[in-house]
């Protein structure tokens, strides 16, 4: 297993309140790990110290053998350019319709709509959207189509890694498997490097890995397709549903949530 993302000893803390209280994990090159977790436990936050949207507190963040908590802000946005970040619910901008927001960032820096144009077509039709879409606004979209024109804007800077934040909230089951398969695909077909946030325990069927955090801490870490056999006290109580265990009920603790 090539490590691609390496994680050690993260910390995070808000006016005192500790978050990621000293995770470390290695996430695998060229494979798809879901970070699972119950809510309030820091999952996003620790997505976005990764993404390099929020800076830790102390620990270390290494990619591809480069720590990126000490980069400078130049250098940071240089590595923005090899890591897609897919919001829980897209953040398209409702004033743009679909083309817009899709090629924002090429039209930003100045290329022309015709020489765009066929790169947010071919982007589309990734996810597979049609071309009937490329002018409705968000308002005209369903749930489904939205997060899909999210992930078509994160593939136009043809990403190394792509960060998914709970791809499939606000979904039904159906329209939740075509997000899942359609991670699945992009994951292979690009050969990038995929971590997902989630809750849904479906998601297993795609991944390669799962990592599951508690209380600020990564407590498991194995292949999905062992998840259901592996004796590990904190995953075996949260896959199930159990209320007794290590990982006690949200009343039982009173621990705060975010």
């Amino acid at each position: 297993m090539s490590t691609l993302i390496k994680i050690v000893d993260l910390k995070k803390d808000f006016d005192g309140h500790e978050v990621t209280r000293g995770v470390t994990l290695d996430i695998p090159k060229n494979k798809m790990t879901v970070i699972i977790g119950r809510s309030g436990e820091g999952k996003s936050v620790l997505l976005k110290q990764i993404v390099g949207l929020i800076k830790p507190t102390s620990g270390e963040i290494i990619i591809n053998d480069v720590d990126i908590t000490k980069l400078t802000v130049h250098a940071l946005r240089d590595y923005y350019k090899k890591v897609g970040y897919v919001f829980q619910f897209a953040a398209l901008l409702d004033s743009l319709n679909v083309f817009e927001n899709v090629g924002i960032t090429l039209l930003e820096s100045g290329e022309n709509k015709d020489t765009v144009l066929p790169i947010v077509r071919e982007k589309l039709a990734q996810v597979l959207l049609e071309e009937e879409t490329l002018y409705k606004y968000p308002s005209e979209l369903s749930g489904g189509m939205r997060k899909r024109v999210g992930l078509a804007r994160t593939l136009v800077a043809s990403p190394e890694i792509i960060l998914y934040d709970e791809p499939t909230t606000g979904l039904d089951p159906i329209t939740a498997r075509v997000i899942h398969e359609l991670m699945f695909d992009m994951q292979k077909k690009l050969d990038i490097t995929s971590v997902v946030i989630s809750h849904d325990l479906e998601v297993f069927k795609y991944a390669d890995y799962v990592a599951l955090l508690y209380d600020g801490k990564i407590k498991y870490f194995g292949e999905a397709k062992t998840i259901w056999e592996a004796d590990n006290e904190y995953i075996h109580q949260f896959i199930r549903g159990d209320t007794k265990g290590p990982i006690q009920t949200e009343i039982a603790t009173g621990k705060d949530k975010f």
